[in-house]
């Protein structure tokens, strides 16, 4: 990966990390576009692509409803459903089956309380999703990993948070203090 679009995946997680909790190791929520690409491309192991991604560890999920709808898609999608039936389940607290994005809309919720990041490649469902409030990250893999940069949102929703800090100061916010420091001598020298 080259070394700018390290340093921008870098602050997106950064972002995310400091401004909604999200925790290593990184939960991946994962749909059936997500999982056929990595096949189809044959990205394995799925984990470690994704983990150089993030830049720490990850744990890849799915949810049931995603699995039946890779499942009625038939033989074409075959390698798919047995590498997402290898992944964690998330639960969604339905009893029928619904559309994948449907599915994983509720699974994140208004909050995304769970601190999911979004394994897909469905272009209308992360439109859809970057409507709502979400603060979470649409991952997307072409021929290179890549991450979604912070909506606008995001970042006006966390900075709003941040006027409530102490002496006003957003976590967003370069430190641009001058930082002291003692010399030999004992006397404070200001870089």
């Amino acid at each position: 990966m080259r070394v700018k679009r390290q340093k921008k995946n870098r602050r997106t997680v950064r972002f995310f990390t400091v401004c909604f909790g999200f925790r290593q190791p990184f939960k991946v929520l994962c749909d059936g576009t997500f999982v056929h690409h990595l096949v189809s491309k044959e990205i394995t192991p799925a984990d470690a692509a994704v983990s150089e991604l993030l830049g720490g560890p990850v744990k890849l999920f799915t949810t049931r409803c995603v699995l039946a709808e890779l499942q009625k898609l038939g033989k074409d999608y075959s390698e798919s459903l047995e590498a997402a039936q290898m992944l964690s389940t998330a639960t969604c607290e339905h009893e029928e089956a619904k559309p994948a994005d449907e599915c994983l809309s509720e699974v994140l919720g208004i909050k995304n309380s769970e601190h999911f990041f979004l394994g897909t490649q469905d272009f209308e469902f992360r439109k859809k999703l970057q409507q709502g409030p979400n603060p979470l990250s649409c991952m997307k893999k072409k021929k290179v990993n890549d991450t979604k940069r912070p909506q606008s949102k995001s970042k006006a929703e966390h900075k709003a948070g941040g006027q409530e800090e102490k002496n006003g100061e957003s976590g967003l916010k370069k430190r641009t203090r001058k930082r002291s420091k003692k010399g030999k001598s004992g006397q404070e020298i200001t870089e």
